[in-house]
């Protein structure tokens, strides 16, 4: 899938909003993707961990042993992934504000993970998936999500795979224009913020 193909599926499930948003990262910005929305369609989810899986390399593929993703947004697109690769899929939670694995969820010493987020902007989150993975014990061989909204300037240390790259602005609390400033903010990820 190209990008078009892929803000197609957003349109067709009103999941590429506008306005003002305070995003997970902290950042100001005019669009969101509310990948809940575009992946609540379980056929439509499948459609693009499918061509996401497509896209990583074989040699990647057949090293992966288990999907981790972080909860929430990452859950129902890891889930996919894991379906895509015919892997088992488990989550990370922040129940006391750092990620780690419950419910029973592990993660065996020296077992390749694939890290698997829905949308990364400045890859905190990831970052922090990723060393709480580690922690678990698990080894993570690379990292997939569904939209780099940091238009391709994130790093990571581990090869990182997005299904589209889109540069859509973002903005600290210090550099929001004042027509963005002028409209209210909403705030619409999962991560709680002060």
């Amino acid at each position: 899938m190209n990008e078009d193909e892929v803000l197609s599926e957003f349109r067709a499930s009103s999941a590429l909003l506008e306005g003002h948003f305070l995003l997970s990262s902290g950042r100001h910005s005019a669009h969101y993707l509310q990948c809940a929305r575009v992946l609540m369609n379980p056929d439509r989810a499948a459609r693009l961990a499918m061509a996401l899986a497509a896209n990583l390399p074989r040699e990647l593929k057949q090293q992966i042993e288990k999907v981790v993703s972080p909860a929430m947004g990452g859950i129902i697109f890891g889930h996919e992934m894991g379906r895509a690769l015919g892997k088992d899929a488990v989550f990370l939670e922040r129940p006391n504000g750092t990620f780690e694995l419950r419910r029973g969820f592990s993660v065996e010493p020296g077992e390749k993970v694939l890290m698997v987020e829905d949308v990364v902007t400045t890859g905190l989150s990831s970052r922090e998936a990723i060393a709480a993975i580690e922690a678990a014990g698990g080894e993570v061989i690379a990292m997939a999500s569904l939209v780099d909204r940091s238009g391709g300037s994130v790093e990571f240390p581990v090869p990182f795979y997005p299904l589209v790259t889109i540069s859509f602005p973002t903005y600290a609390d210090d550099e929001v224009p004042a027509e963005l400033a002028a409209v209210p903010v909403t705030k619409p990820g999962s991560r709680a913020r002060p």
